[in-house]
């Protein structure tokens, strides 16, 4: 039986630049490990400075107030510094506007 936690693919658009999204830690740690600037501070999700916006995909928090509007998370909007992956996600860069 293999007990090992799954490895999810990420992606950051418009350029496609990938990385593997890691269950068990933040997105912005994974995406900083796959080699990809996404800006950050607090890393407790307070600061907001990380926002970004899910394209496509499921994150949870383990957090019951991640620092989000009840709109910003209708409309896709997360905190990835206190954000962890349920399967593949599709971020939009948030150095793009």
């Amino acid at each position: 039986m293999d007990n090992s936690t799954p490895t999810f693919r990420g992606c950051v658009l418009p350029d496609g630049q990938s990385f593997d999204a890691q269950p068990e830690q933040s997105l912005l740690d994974s995406i900083t490990q796959g080699g990809i600037y996404w800006p950050s501070s607090c890393r407790s999700g307070t600061c907001r400075t990380c926002m970004g916006q899910l394209l496509e995909g499921q994150v949870r928090y383990e957090m019951e107030w991640p620092g989000l509007s009840a709109e910003e998370k209708q409309e896709g909007w997360i905190l990835p510094c206190v954000a962890r992956p349920l399967c593949d996600v599709v971020l939009k860069d948030p150095l793009c506007d």
